[in-house]
């Protein structure tokens, strides 16, 4: 069994079926990108929809015991998640609504500069402001979990700097494995391991590059290379795969409504539309192939278990219940 940290796209029946034979016994999912908050309720009210519909196969869950609880019913546990900080509206009260009705995971900024902090494709990255030091308190606060995939290196930095619960970097990789504005420079890394956080590995082509997209020993090599520079506590599984996405889902996660203009997010000229999935991985059931890929490139079995379930779980049982619980 394993826990994907981060996949976005339009989930059906058949992505919970698919999840279910891969053995993914947990998985984050995107309700949002740059929605505001009453568009950010309404993707909470499909979701409930979408799993009361699939009730046998699936089950939203808000605990580490949820989650638990969930597969020994034999059901995937969804995690829910945004991928930027817009359904607050600027409302630092909306943090705990929004976690009051379930979001467990979300994003500080995505691929632009907002009022907490600094992206990773600003030129510029003005790091945490103000407003984001008030930002990584609260969901430090509630018990919601802050992720750092899309936000910049320096406000990464110092967000990190600022939490007093571990973060997550749901889906990126290193970048001195593969160069690119979306992965994360080593300093961002060592300041993760301090801050006892965890990076999901991604299999992203245009994140992950071509070589390490061929085999699953091949995106384990990946693996085994990131627990090496921030250790075998601080790794995880986040796919960053998408369910039936088409290009104009595409297109409103990079360019929303800021740019009349073309944006090409991770891509590029070159690469400018959907890129094929890993090679290993064309269908979300192959997550499944992870354990024994994982075995094959030399993890134990306790090394395993780690990067496939244990390190996530701990860092949920740490955060989802907020300093409110834990301190009282």
């Amino acid at each position: 069994m394993l826990i994907d940290g981060l996949q976005c796209g339009h989930f059906d029946r058949g992505s919970f079926e698919a999840l279910s034979r891969g053995n993914v016994s947990c998985v984050t999912v995107t309700l949002g990108f740059w929605e505001g908050a009453i568009e950010s309720l309404d993707a909470i009210t499909h979701w409930r929809d979408l799993v009361a519909e699939c009730a046998d196969l699936a089950e939203i869950v808000r605990t580490r015991q949820d989650i638990e609880d969930a597969n020994a019913r034999g059901k995937v546990a969804v995690v829910l998640g945004y991928q930027n900080s817009n359904l607050f509206d600027g409302r630092i009260r909306f943090v705990e609504l929004f976690h009051e009705l379930g979001v467990r995971v979300v994003q500080l900024t995505y691929n632009n500069q907002n009022e907490y902090g600094g992206s990773c494709y600003e030129p510029n990255d003005s790091g945490l402001s103000r407003a984001g030091l008030k930002m990584v308190r609260e969901m430090n606060r509630v018990g919601m979990l802050i992720d750092l995939s899309h936000v910049g290196d320096r406000t990464s930095a110092d967000a990190i700097k600022a939490s007093h619960m571990p973060v997550a970097i749901t889906h990126a990789n290193p970048h001195e494995i593969i160069p690119h504005p979306r992965n994360k420079q080593r300093y961002v890394l060592d300041a993760l391991r301090e801050n006892n956080g965890i990076i999901g590995c991604a299999a992203y082509r245009n994140i992950t590059g071509d070589e390490y997209c061929k085999t699953a020993e091949k995106w384990c090599e990946m693996v085994a290379r990131t627990v090496e520079i921030v250790g075998i506590d601080h790794v995880g599984i986040g796919t960053d795969r998408s369910h039936n996405t088409t290009v104009k889902d595409l297109d409103w996660m990079r360019m929303g409504r800021w740019s009349r203009d073309i944006d090409f997010g991770a891509g590029s000229a070159k690469k400018p539309g959907k890129v094929p999935p890993a090679d290993w991985f064309q269908d979300v059931s192959d997550l499944g192939k992870i354990p024994d890929a994982l075995r094959t490139v030399g993890f134990n079995a306790e090394e395993a278990r780690k990067i496939l379930r244990d390190n996530w779980l701990r860092i949920y049982e740490t955060v989802f219940p907020g300093e409110r619980t834990s301190t009282a």
